[in-house]
C-alpha cells in the first residue's frame, strides 16, 4: 500500500521511486525509524545515516528483497498516517516506539510484518564494527591465502562452458551434500566413471570471510528465506554451495537410534539394522574425524549448561563433531575459515574428484535422459542457456528432501509418496541473562547437549550466533532494545529440537520451485511447550537472572510464578519463533511402492537406473542430527548401484 504524498514531501518527483536503493523519503522514514527503535545506550552509539547505509547494502540493491521491503515500509507509512496525520520521517521517537512496542502483542500477522521490517534495521545496525568491539566479538575473519587445489582441474564452473557440451559417464550425480558427494566418491573408488552436477557454486574457506549475514547471503539457498506454509512459518536453512548444508551445518554427528531403525522394521518393512550401517559409520566417523568437543573450544556456554543439567541430575555431555581440528571461532553455520570442519566440500568432493570423478559446478539439473524405459543420463544448464548433456548408466538425484521431488515430478513421476511424508526437526532458541560474561560467540555454537530427553524426543543442542546474526531476533524496540544488545556478552544462548509427528508435504510451486506444506499439531506443540519449560528450569538452576524463551507473550520469565503460567498457557504454533533443519522423507525408501518411492537399493520404483540418495530418501525423522546417517545409507546405496553396473556388464559380456 502507498499513501499519498504532498508535494513537499515528493519534491520534484525525487521521492517518488528511487533509482538505486530507498527513495529519498523512503530514507528518511527509516533513519526515524532506527533512531527511535536503537537509541544511544551506555556502551553503543544511536542508529544513524550509516545503518539505512547498510540496510541498502544488505537487501542487495534492486532484488526482489528490496522491492518487499520497501513495500512494507510504505505499510508502516500508511498506518502512520492514519493515525498521527503525520509520516513516519515527522513523528517522534515516543510515538514510533510506541507504534511498534504495541504491535509486539499484536496478532500474528501484524507482529510478523512488524519483527520484519524492524530486523533488517537491526541486522543493518548490528554489523557496526564498533559494536564488535566493545563486545569482544570478532569481527568477520581474514582471508586467508589461497592453497593449491590440484583437484580443481577436474572442475568445471557453469559459467565457463562452452555453448553445448556433451560427455559420457557411468554415473551422473546431482548433487554434493550429505547424500551425493559420498556416493559419487564411493563409486569413484570403485572405478566407475562418476560427473558430479551441482547448482552452487564451490566456494573454499578464502571465501569464507566477512560477517555472518554476508557469507550467508553467499552459502544460504535464498540467503536463508527458505520457509514452509503451513499454520505458521518455519525457516528451514538450506545450502546452496558444493557441500551442501554440510558447509552450513555445525558439525554435529549421531549415529540413528535403534528405536528409530525399529520403527522403519516394524511399520515400512525397511530391513536395515544397527549391524548394517556400523561398517559404514565406522569408516565415516574415521574418515571425518568424528569425535566429542574438546573442553577448550566449547566455550562458557557449556559450563552454564553442564552446570544447571548437574543440579538437576540430568544427562548432559559434549557433542559429537567432524571437526578434530576446531578452534572455536564459532561461524560454522558460515563455512569454517579454517576448514577444521570436514564438511562435503572438504572431504568427499575432493576425495572423488582426486580419485578421477568430474564436478560441474554452477549448472542447474533439468531433466532426466530416458532411453529403453530407464534412466540414460541428464540434461542440465548453465548461465546464459548453456547446455550440458551428461550420458551415464545410472542417475542419482541428491537434490534435498525439498529439490529432489520436485525434480523428480517435472520428470513425470507419479509416485503416490512423492514429496509426502516430509519431518522437520522444528527448533527453538532460548536466551538467558546471567551476571557474568558468557561471550556465546566464543566457542563452538553447537557444541554441547542435554541428552536426558533423548526418548522424549527432545534434543537439546546448543545454538550460539555472532552479533549480526543474534543481535536481531529480540523484539523489543527503543531503550529496552539498546540494553539488551548492550549484554549481548553476558547472554548464554541454547536451543533444542523436537522429534516431529507432525508431516507435511513438498508440492511444485508453478514455476517449478519447491513450496513445503507444514503445519504443527498439538502433540508437537506441546513439546514445543514442555522443552522450553525445560531450558529455563535448566538455565534458573545455572544461576540466570531471566530467561527468554522466544514465544509470543513471554518475552521475560523471572522465576517461578512465569513458568507456571507458561505451563498453564494455551499455546498455538504461531506463539513460537521457529525455524526448522534436517528435513527428511519425500522420497522415502522401502520395499512397497504403495508406501515409498525407492526401493531399499534406493533405486527409483518407477524408473530403472534412476536412483535418490539424500535426506529425501530417509524413512522418517530420526530424531536427531542424520547428516552422518545420509552419508551412511548413501554408502550403502553405492554398493547396491556398483553391483546392478557390475551386473550389467557383465550380462552384456555374456550376451556378446
Amino acid at each position: 500500500m502507498r499513501a499519498e504524498t504532498s508535494p513537499k514531501d515528493d519534491q520534484a518527483g525525487a521521492d517518488a521511486e528511487p533509482r538505486s536503493g530507498f527513495s529519498n523519503r523512503e530514507r528518511r522514514a527509516l533513519l526515524a525509524i532506527a533512531r527511535a527503535v536503537i537509541p544511544a545506550g551506555t556502551r553503543f552509539p544511536a542508529a544513524g545515516e550509516d545503518t539505512v547505509d547498510r540496510l541498502e547494502r544488505l537487501l542487495g540493491g534492486q532484488g526482489s528483497a528490496l522491492t518487499g521491503y520497501r513495500a512494507l515500509l510504505w505499510t508502516f507509512e500508511a498506518i502512520a498516517l492514519a493515525r498521527h496525520r503525520r509520516t513516519l520521517a515527522s513523528l517522534d521517537a515516543p510515538r514510533i516506539v510506541a507504534m511498534f512496542d504495541a504491535y509486539r502483542g499484536a496478532g500474528y500477522a501484524k507482529r510478523s510484518a512488524a519483527r520484519a521490517l524492524l530486523s533488517f534495521i537491526k541486522a543493518a545496525y548490528c554489523q557496526d564494527e564498533q559494536l564488535f568491539r566493545t563486545l569482544g566479538c570478532v569481527y568477520g575473519q581474514d582471508a586467508p591465502k589461497p592453497e593449491p587445489r590440484r583437484y580443481m582441474e577436474r572442475v568445471t564452473r557453469g559459467a565457463d562452458l562452452p555453448e553445448h557440451e556433451e560427455i559420457e559417464a557411468d554415473v551422473v550425480v546431482i548433487g554434493t551434500g550429505a547424500g551425493g558427494a559420498v556416493v559419487a566418491h564411493e563409486l569413484t573408488e570403485r572405478g566407475h566413471a562418476v560427473v558430479m552436477l551441482e547448482e552452487g557454486q564451490y566456494f573454499h574457506r578464502e571465501s569464507f570471510t566477512g560477517l555472518g549475514l554476508e557469507r550467508q547471503k553467499k552459502l544460504w539457498r535464498a540467503a536463508g528465506a527458505t520457509m514452509t506454509v503451513g499454520n505458521t512459518v518455519i525457516f528451514v536453512p538450506l545450502g546452496k554451495t558444493v557441500g551442501g548444508s554440510t558447509t552450513i551445518n555445525s558439525g554435529t554427528c549421531y549415529r540413528v537410534p535403534e528405536r528409530v531403525l525399529a520403527k522403519w522394521r516394524r511399520e515400512l518393512g525397511v530391513s536395515i539394522t544397527a549391524d548394517d550401517l556400523a561398517p559404514h559409520y565406522d569408516r565415516l566417523e574415521r574418515t571425518l574425524g568424528v569425535a566429542p568437543n574438546r573442553p577448550e573450544i566449547l566455550g562458557e556456554i557449556a559450563n552454564v549448561i553442564a552446570r544447571g543439567a548437574s543440579a538437576l541430575g540430568w544427562k548432559h555431555a559434549p557433542l559429537r563433531r567432524n571437526a578434530p581440528d576446531c578452534d572455536g571461532q564459532g561461524v560454522c553455520c558460515f563455512g569454517c575459515p579454517t576448514d577444521a570442519k570436514r564438511s562435503m566440500n572438504v572431504s568427499y568432493v575432493p576425495m572423488a574428484l582426486r580419485g578421477g570423478a568430474q564436478l560441474f559446478a554452477g549448472v542447474r539439473a533439468e531433466r532426466v535422459l530416458v532411453e529403453s524405459g530407464r534412466a540414460a543420463g541428464v540434461l542440465a544448464s548453465g548461465p546464459g542457456g548453456k547446455r550440458l548433456v551428461v550420458r551415464a548408466r545410472a542417475v542419482v538425484v541428491a537434490a534435498g528432501t525439498f529439490h529432489s521431488p520436485v525434480f523428480l515430478m517435472k520428470q513425470g513421476l507419479r509416485a503416490r509418496e512423492l514429496g509426502r511424508n516430509l519431518s522437520l526437526h522444528p527448533a527453538i532458541a532460548s536466551w538467558a541473562l546471567f551476571d557474568r560474561k558468557i561471550e556465546g560467540y566464543k566457542g563452538v555454537p553447537q557444541g554441547y547437549s542435554i541428552e536426558e530427553f533423548h526418548d522424549e524426543g527432545l534434543l537439546f543442542e546448543g545454538g550460539s550466533t555472532p552479533l549480526d546474526v543474534g543481535g536481531p531476533l529480540f523484539p523489543e524496540v527503543g531503550r529496552e532494545y539498546t540494553q539488551t544488545l548492550e549484554a549481548y556478552d553476558r547472554l548464554a544462548c541454547f536451543g533444542f529440537m523436537i522429534e516431529d509427528t507432525s508431516r507435511g508435504r513438498v508440492m511444485m510451486g508453478r514455476s517449478g520451485e519447491p513450496i513445503p506444506l507444514y503445519s504443527l499439531n498439538g502433540h508437537d506443540v506441546a513439546k514445543l511447550k514442555r522443552g522450553s519449560e525445560l531450558l529455563a528450569r535448566c538455565y534458573f538452576a545455572a544461576g540466570a537472572r531471566h530467561v527468554r524463551p522466544s514465544i509470543a507473550g513471554f518475552d521475560v520469565i523471572e522465576g517461578e510464578a512465569d513458568l507456571e503460567r507458561l505451563r498453564r498457557a494455551r499455546l498455538s504454533a504461531r506463539d513460537f519463533d521457529l525455524t526448522a533443519f534436517h528435513p527428511l522423507g519425500t522420497c522415502r525408501l522401502g520395499p512397497d511402492p504403495a508406501t515409498s518411492v525407492v526401493g531399499l537399493d534406493h533405486q527409483s520404483h518407477e524408473l530403472a537406473g534412476l536412483y535418490v540418495c539424500d535426506g529425501s530418501a530417509v524413512p522418517s525423522s530420526i530424531a536427531v542430527n542424520p547428516q552422518l546417517t545420509i552419508m551412511a545409507l548413501s554408502m550403502r546405496a553405492a554398493a547396491c548401484i556398483d553391483r546392478s553396473l557390475t551386473s550389467a556388464v557383465a550380462s552384456g559380456a555374456a550376451a556378446a
